[in-house]
């Protein structure tokens, strides 16, 4: 009953950030041709005519606009398209374009908008803006509002061109005639910040996943071999997707992810030995994870002259997220174990971990706020009340170590439960919902 009682505390806590991720990067194609700047956008229209502010939002559902969203959602093509030309001086005034020193006019000239889907779903919309520049123009600008959320700016057309991710910033100068694309190094040190941050803080299903595996034992052979298929199995289908070799529809990758987290948490409640198939059930779940990993490389995009650098750039920077989610685990749980083990003092691990958990419960309350959710994606409470529901389950694995293997009874199965339990409300989510 106690292992039932705390699974189901960790699935109250971790569900109320279980939707889909909806909003996706704008994509902005720029070119120039016959003294005219071309910027062919495709983003979630239905957001910004509602009015949300996207600013660190990652789902639409999560804003008090998401009624009015999933309204236009349900919109004809034609319907929405003519409500985008009525939006269109509103998108151009928000967004800015120099040439030179000198500010551009931007029109909209074209319009195109997905057929409706399912109304839970973002569906692409495209618009066309367009200005005049001056004679003699050699460089343009950009400049993205954060409201806007994040623009994947790509110039076309042109050899070495600019790429560039903007979220409330300009591109700076771009010369139209190309040449402005990041050397390797600049392209790869840029990608390593894009995998962290698919990882920490937005990540969770493979957070979960990774914490799965270090639920079953934190030996470091027993680590090592499964992080290793993990990190084996996911390069390889990240670079296969990434090239366009392996392509398999989210909606059949998405709910086999939950399931893996199901998978691992289950297997850490029945068992605590590192069988001979976990590896290759791991490498076999890895691979998926990998194209989901690729999914948000085809949105963010990979310049075509350092695809490699910047492939390799993302991948090291997912590795370095996933590290630090065990570092983080380690440290944690750290204490419980050498109290466990009869190296520490139990009166020790008792106060330490009560003060750190009214302390998580605490930081989830003061941190909590617009500023926070706009940097982190979430409110504070999403991050740390399972840091004071994991701390307070160390308190019991501390108070009762006359129980054999007192940290695997009360704190690694426990926390097994309600990852399987959150990994089984995505899945269920993710294939009816």
């Amino acid at each position: 009953m106690m292992r039932i009682l705390f699974g189901l505390l960790g699935f109250l806590a971790f569900a109320n950030v279980a939707a889909a991720h909806e909003v996706r990067p704008a994509i902005g194609d720029m070119s120039v041709a016959d003294g005219k700047l071309s910027l062919s956008l495709q983003l979630n229209a239905e957001a910004l005519l509602a009015g949300i502010d996207l600013e660190g939002v990652e789902d639409t559902n999560d804003t008090d606009g998401s009624d009015q969203v999933d309204a236009l959602r349900a919109l004809a093509p034609e319907v929405l398209a003519e409500r985008l030309r009525a939006f269109a001086p509103e998108l151009s005034d928000g967004l800015a374009a120099k040439a030179g020193g000198t500010a551009l006019t931007l029109a909209l000239s074209e319009v195109d908008v997905d057929e409706i889907g399912n109304v839970e779903l973002p569906r692409d919309s495209r618009v066309r803006l367009e200005a005049a520049l001056p004679e003699g123009t050699q460089s343009v600008e950009i400049s993205w509002p954060a409201s806007y959320g994040t623009l994947i700016l790509r110039q076309v057309g042109v050899e070495d061109g600019y790429t560039g991710y903007l979220a409330g910033q300009s591109s700076g100068p771009i010369a139209v005639e190309g040449g402005d694309a990041k050397g390797a190094w600049a392209t790869f040190g840029s990608y390593i910040p894009v995998g962290f941050d698919h990882i920490l803080p937005k990540g969770l299903d493979h957070i979960l996943f990774v914490l799965g595996l270090f639920l079953l034992s934190t030996h470091l052979g027993t680590l090592i071999w499964q992080v290793s298929a993990f990190t084996l199995a996911h390069t390889v289908t990240l670079a296969l997707g990434a090239l366009g070799y392996v392509n398999i529809p989210g909606s059949i990758v998405e709910p086999i992810i939950a399931a893996s987290i199901v998978y691992v948490a289950v297997e850490n409640i029945v068992s605590d030995k590192l069988h001979k198939w976990r590896p290759l059930v791991i490498f076999v779940f890895g691979l998926l994870h990998g194209l989901g990993f690729a999914s948000v490389l085809g949105d963010f995009g990979l310049p075509e002259g350092q695809f490699i650098p910047a492939l390799i750039g993302f991948n090291i920077g997912v590795e370095i997220g996933q590290l630090t989610v065990i570092a983080i685990a380690f440290l944690l749980v750290a204490l419980a174990q050498r109290v466990d083990r009869g190296e520490a003092d139990v009166r020790t691990g008792q106060i330490t971990y009560g003060v750190l958990a009214v302390a998580f419960v605490a930081l989830g309350f003061v941190l909590n706020g617009p500023g926070f959710v706009q940097t982190m994606g979430a409110g504070a409470p999403v991050f740390f009340w399972p840091l004071a529901a994991v701390a307070g389950l160390c308190v019991l694995s501390a108070s009762f170590i006359d129980h054999l293997d007192a940290y695997r009874k009360f704190v690694a199965v426990p926390a097994s439960c309600g990852i399987a339990l959150v990994g089984a409300y995505w899945f269920v989510e993710r294939v009816f919902l």
